[in-house]
């Protein structure tokens, strides 16, 4: 039998969970839509690829703190719900959406972590070797990916947000 907790405490892990998904998906829709497009308008490839190193620096302690704090608070809500019957289970609607939203999650963790531990080093080599040299197409390969990786990861979180919806409506 599940042991209900505090209504004041599955409130907190509920609102925890929204500001978390909310900066993580809002950065992520924010820099697609508005910061993407105005930067490869307004700057040189080469500007462009220092100014994404500088916007990860700032994006990639939000977006890990955010993760985080998604599975800590995602954790004792699925614990705590009525749907949830076991880890890898599909017998329901909502828990096969559920473990969609999970792989996505996974996969959006990933991604993240070949921007952090990949392509933000890259760039960063590919910066101090461009003050050497004129070759930038090591520069657009990189810009490039980096586009690339966020643009996946904003459609892995629209992705997540569609499974969260039908786990809600089942």
């Amino acid at each position: 039998m599940l042991t209900t907790p505090p209504s004041w405490a599955l409130a907190l892990t509920y609102w925890l969970h929204m500001l978390a998904t909310v900066t993580w998906i809002g950065s992520l829709a924010g820099i697609s839509f508005l910061v993407l497009p105005a930067m490869q308008r307004s700057l040189n490839p080469k500007t462009q690829l220092v100014f994404i190193e500088a916007m990860q620096k700032r994006l990639e302690p939000i977006a890990w703190f955010s993760i985080s704090l998604l599975i800590l608070t995602g954790l004792f809500q699925m614990s705590v719900n009525e749907h949830y019957d076991g880890f890898l289970s599909v017998s329901t609607q909502w828990s096969l959406a559920i473990l969609t939203k999970h792989l996505l999650g996974i996969v959006m963790v990933v991604v993240s972590a070949i921007q952090t531990w990949e392509v933000i080093p890259a760039i960063q080599r590919a910066i101090v070797r461009s003050r050497k040299s004129d070759n930038t197409d090591e520069l657009d390969a990189l810009r490039r990916r980096e586009i690339l990786l966020l643009r996946i990861n904003f459609g892995l979180s629209v992705l997540i947000l569609l499974a969260t919806a039908f786990a809600r409506a089942s």
